[in-house]
């Protein structure tokens, strides 16, 4: 899921180790067999690829899976599904603009289970580009803040590769990027030296709500909601929640 918020980074760490881990590994196993299928089974030839693995890895999901799920991918595998990437449009409580991002085999069970998770959490489904001119598409890589990175580390490496922004969130920084130059800018934090967690294309709001502690507990419920499918792999949202509200919530 994504707001821009340190929300955002926060729970991307916490999902190693959350109760969800099991839906996590399934994600990004998924992500791995599309990248395979749509641009071929070698991480140097095709970099979406390449950044599904190494986000796996990252998570602790064990090589052997994979190994498999680029095989299944790239048509080597018996056991070979055909995903179907999905968009849902919709509002939680507030007015806050939801994206629903689904990777399927059945696209009637998706479509329901989307629906319901809104239903029943203060939501509602809205209509094919009702919600999406809300954001635009950009490329998000998240670099934690270890041996000793700097921001100003972390701007030099990117800014000449076409980074627009680089945020402090917390334990890690943020870099956003068009996505067209999420591969070099991606490339340049390496060969700098630089760890990083993931490099993902994201749909990034361009205006944000701000929520207060009861607007923050309602989105998030709504967000888990819809996380809880098997066939989601992201939500974004145009909320904005600060370290207090935030942490107020932690304490609940």
């Amino acid at each position: 899921m994504s707001g821009h918020s340190k929300w955002a980074t926060t729970k991307h760490k916490k999902a190693v180790i959350d109760a969800k881990r099991g839906k996590l590994f399934a994600k990004l196993i998924k992500n791995i067999e599309v990248a395979a299928r749509t641009g071929g089974g070698d991480p140097a030839g095709n970099p979406t690829l390449f950044d599904a693995i190494q986000k796996a890895k990252k998570t602790s999901v064990p090589n052997d899976n994979i190994d498999r799920a680029v095989k299944r991918g790239s048509g080597e595998g018996a056991d070979a599904v055909d995903y179907q990437t999905i968009m849902y449009e919709g509002y939680g409580t507030g007015g806050i603009a939801v994206l629903v991002e689904c990777l399927t085999d059945n696209k009637n069970r998706a479509a329901a289970e989307v629906r319901t998770a809104f239903s029943r959490n203060g939501g509602s489904l809205a209509d094919p580009g009702s919600v999406s001119y809300l954001f635009s598409r950009k490329g998000q890589v998240i670099v934690p803040k270890a041996d000793g990175v700097t921001e100003d580390d972390v701007m030099l490496a990117a800014l000449d590769a076409g980074a627009e922004d680089v945020t402090d969130d917390g334990e890690v920084f943020e870099v956003l990027c068009e996505a067209t130059d999420l591969v070099a800018v991606r490339t340049a934090i390496q060969e700098a030296g630089i760890e990083y967690d993931s490099a993902d294309s994201i749909w990034h709001p361009s205006m944000e709500v701000e929520v207060d502690v009861e607007g923050a507990r309602k989105i998030l419920r709504l967000i888990d909601a819809l996380e809880d499918s098997d066939d989601v792999q992201n939500v974004y949202a145009n909320f904005s929640a600060s370290d207090e509200v935030m942490a107020e919530l932690d304490e609940e």
